[in-house]
């Protein structure tokens, strides 16, 4: 049977070096400075909408879900969508549910954690009952670690990583967040998406902190980008109690991530600025605000999307749709039965994210 301690650590002085101080300092800066700026954005429910999704993207991406963007913009809503795009779709819809509980009531329930796990496996399994789960090596199939195989004891120890992320005891908030992930993840609580699950939970705790309002930090790109690091040091604490190393890990994370975000959400920002300007110059007569917003709402757009956003006939729908693709603000694209229509400068943004990894 596991022996995973509840928390809080025993001794948290291994965590009170001048590294990890640095290093919450720089955090804090970046991670501030994309709150601002996120605040200062007049349009924040489309970045939510359009970032929200890249972010699902990229954290079924570590669980090799693999999807192409023609997959996962063209097939947001309707059919069609490969079984990878499902499972990002779903990914979508989990944090959107986490986010709005979170965002509703300022906490961080285990059945907010229940609803969001529900929302990406699709069904209601909870936490685990049964015995058998154990964690292994890829390559080799050897077994690196046993979670709790115990129920009450996995329940036991769910009940008290909700305390611990409630409570009031002057600890760092990015701190409480490194820890919480890597017991979440040793508690591994489910069947399935245990990953996805945690890496959501990042984001409300950052939310719920009052770090960041919107789930825009790109974490999982960067746990993508380092994941042989990530496994070896989530084992590191497991092993050898060595939490100052892990924290490390996530608090520069948090800085890289903050960075990247800085320069996307900059870049969203004065790409739809751009194309304002360019939409009102080329076609006065159907340029409107919610227009706009539906192409940077949906990088891949539809009549049908217009037809609900805007409140205008199909026939309508369709003419502005054309008259943008001949205006060359949009690409038409048939995928499947559907015509899309594609910020083409958009996708570029989005698939180009780069990590100024140290």
């Amino acid at each position: 049977m596991s022996t995973l301690p509840p928390l809080p650590l025993t001794d948290l002085r291994k965590l009170e070096t001048r590294e990890i101080w640095v290093a919450l300092t720089e955090a804090h800066r970046h991670l501030a400075e994309l709150k601002g700026l996120c605040e200062s954005l007049p349009n924040q429910g489309i970045l939510l909408d359009t970032l929200g999704i890249q972010e699902a993207k990229d954290s079924s991406e570590i669980e090799n879900i693999i999807t192409t963007h023609d997959e996962l913009y063209a097939y947001q809503e309707g059919s069609g969508a490969t079984a990878s795009a499902k499972e990002v779709q779903h990914y979508v819809s989990a944090l959107r549910r986490g986010y709005k509980a979170v965002r509703d009531s300022g906490l961080i329930r285990l059945e907010t954690v229940l609803s969001v796990q529900a929302e990406l496996e699709c069904n209601r399994a909870g936490l685990r009952k049964l015995p058998g789960t154990v964690l292994k090596n890829e390559a080799t199939g050897t077994v690196i670690y046993e979670p709790p195989q115990d129920a009450a004891q996995v329940e036991a120890l769910m009940d008290n990583l909700i305390d611990f992320i409630h409570a009031d005891d002057g600890l760092d908030p990015l701190l409480r967040m490194a820890i919480t992930h890597h017991q979440f993840e040793s508690i591994h609580p489910f069947y399935d998406g245990n990953g996805r699950t945690g890496r959501i939970l990042n984001l409300l705790i950052l939310q719920r902190e009052g770090l960041l309002d919107l789930p825009v930090l790109y974490l999982s790109r960067y746990i993508t980008s380092t994941k042989p690091d990530y496994y070896r040091l989530l084992q590191t604490v497991r092993d050898e109690d060595r939490w100052a190393e892990w924290c490390l890990y996530m608090l520069r994370g948090v800085a890289v991530t903050s960075r990247s975000a800085i320069t996307l959400v900059k870049n969203f920002r004065d790409l739809m600025q751009m194309t304002k300007h360019d939409f009102r110059e080329r076609l006065p007569k159907i340029y409107s605000q919610d227009l706009l917003n539906n192409l940077f709402r949906y990088p891949y757009t539809k009549i049908e999307f217009i037809e609900r956003e805007l409140s205008v006939s199909r026939p309508t729908a369709s003419k502005y749709l054309e008259q943008m693709t001949a205006a060359g603000l949009v690409r038409k694209q048939k995928l499947g039965r559907t015509n899309f229509y594609i910020n083409e400068p958009l996708v570029a943004l989005l698939s180009g994210v780069a990590l100024d990894l140290p």
